[in-house]
């Protein structure tokens, strides 16, 4: 079956069958560029349909200046990318607040919850957002960089270009810095 077989005017429309066809030409395809990211059947099947959901969602707004396969292949990569995205969030979320001590939001971010308990987690959240928000830019990105990702202190310093001493007092006033808003908010 060519691309030029698949009638975007129905597509379009709305009509099954050429929903039908489009499923049976690509989601082989999009499958695979999903189990590529994931290296996980569930995950990359749960990504295929939420690619095609978007698909038959957005079909109208199609402009065909590319062919179809890319326009498909540019969703499937940015679900991917999102889902990527979302999964490095909350796992800094997780790291960031088992980093500065708060235990209990790591032990709720990663459990099922309750709608009291996931107030309770978000106003969390909302505190220690608030609290790195605080810090100078350099600083909250040396902290982030050594206690969520993990990087040296010779590593950050070669990433912001400055020495490893200028470094560690970043990290130093970061954590510092922290501490006493989050003391200041338990008050």
């Amino acid at each position: 079956m060519q691309e030029s077989d698949l009638d975007i005017v129905k597509l379009r429309q709305g009509e099954a069958s050429a929903y039908v066809q489009l499923l049976h030409k690509y989601q082989s395809k999009v499958f695979a560029t999903c189990y590529k990211y994931f290296l996980n059947e569930e995950d990359a099947k749960d990504l295929t349909q939420e690619v095609f959901i978007e698909v038959f969602e957005s079909v109208k707004h199609f402009k065909e200046e590319a062919q179809l396969s890319t326009w498909i292949f540019r969703i499937t990569s940015n679900k991917c990318l999102d889902e990527i995205k979302r999964r490095n969030r909350k796992k800094r979320l997780s790291n960031i607040a088992n980093k500065i001590g708060l235990e209990s939001l790591q032990n709720l971010l990663t459990s099922d919850q309750n709608l009291e308990k996931d107030l309770l987690v978000k106003e969390e959240l909302r505190v220690v957002l608030i609290a790195m928000n605080k810090l100078t830019n350099q600083q909250r990105t040396a902290y982030t960089l050594s206690k969520v990702e993990s990087y040296s202190t010779k590593e950050i310093a070669e990433i912001l270009a400055i020495s490893i001493s200028a470094t560690e007092g970043l990290i130093k006033r970061a954590k510092q810095k922290l501490l006493e808003e989050l003391k200041k908010d338990q008050n």
